[in-house]
Parts: C-alpha cells; structure tokens; sequence
C-alpha cells in the first residue's frame, strides 16, 4: 500500500458546487465499507457537491447501478466496494468485472466514475485504507475527489 506520490491538493480548493454525485457502495464488509462512504461523503461536502447515496448488494452491482445514477442526472458517481481475496478464484472474477465494468460505464456515459474498489488480500489491508481513525490512507475520499476533478475537466471541455 502506497499513497506515494498521490496529488497534495486541499479539497477546500476544489468547487463543486452544481455537480450531483452518486455515491454508489457495496455493503460487503460492513466496517470498511461503512468508511470509505464516510470518507467520500465528507470529501464531497467539503467541495460542495449535491450527493446522492446509492446502496449496492455488492461489488459485482456497481457498475449497474453507477450507469443508473449516471443516466438519471448524476454528474458523476463514486464506486465504493470492498473485496477480499478468498480461497476460490471469485475474487479474480468479481474484481475484475466491477472494474471492467466501472470503466465501460464511464465511457459508454462520457461521465466519470471514481473507483473506490478495495481488492484486498485481508481485512487489515481495508482497515488501514479506509479513512477510519488510525488508517493510513481515506480511499473512499481519494476517489470522490477523482470523480469531482475528472468531471470538472469534462464541463470545462465541452464548454470550449
């Protein structure tokens, strides 16, 4: 795990005021996933966003329900999910169609997805990632602010 290298930017910084963003969370992994919400959820506030919160049975159901939000007005949506390796290949299968997925609907959309998918190979690994007191990394806010940024970018080249 490594936050090296990740931009210093203050979200402060960033205006997101009329941008709508869909929180869209999987629900596997109650305490690491409970985290990552709360860490987009305050990260968008402190930019300004108009969020809506989308609950996913999963991590395989995010990139539906990240296209649904994005076709019904979301300017954006924030995929949260947490998958832990297992002793069966369904991590391989399901964290590889979230993020083939979540990829195909930003750009069937043209909108962004920020991806806050953990793959993970133990539960500790989500803990300190998940923007929870003690974790060394707030994943669930480094991926709202990817989306706010990325969608910025996109209104900014449409407009000129």
């Amino acid at each position: 795990m490594s936050g090296k290298g990740a931009p210093q930017a203050s979200l402060k910084d960033i205006d997101a005021r009329g941008l709508k963003v869909a929180i869209v969370a999987g629900t596997w992994h109650a305490e690491i996933a409970d985290g990552l919400r709360a860490g987009a959820r305050r990260a968008l506030e402190t930019m300004g966003a108009t969020i809506v919160e989308i609950d996913a049975p999963g991590s395989f159901e995010l990139p539906l329900l990240s296209k649904a939000a994005l076709d019904g007005g979301a300017d954006a949506a924030v995929a949260l999910g947490v998958i832990i390796r297992g002793g069966t290949p369904h991590f391989d299968y399901v964290a590889d169609a979230a993020t083939s997925g979540l990829t195909q609907v930003a750009l069937l959309t043209g909108k962004p997805v920020g991806f806050g998918v953990l793959t993970l190979d133990d539960e500790q690994q989500g803990l300190d990632r998940a923007g929870l007191p003690g974790s060394k990394e707030d994943k669930g806010a480094e991926a709202a602010e990817a989306a706010v940024r990325a969608a910025l970018l996109v209104r900014k080249i449409r407009s000129s």
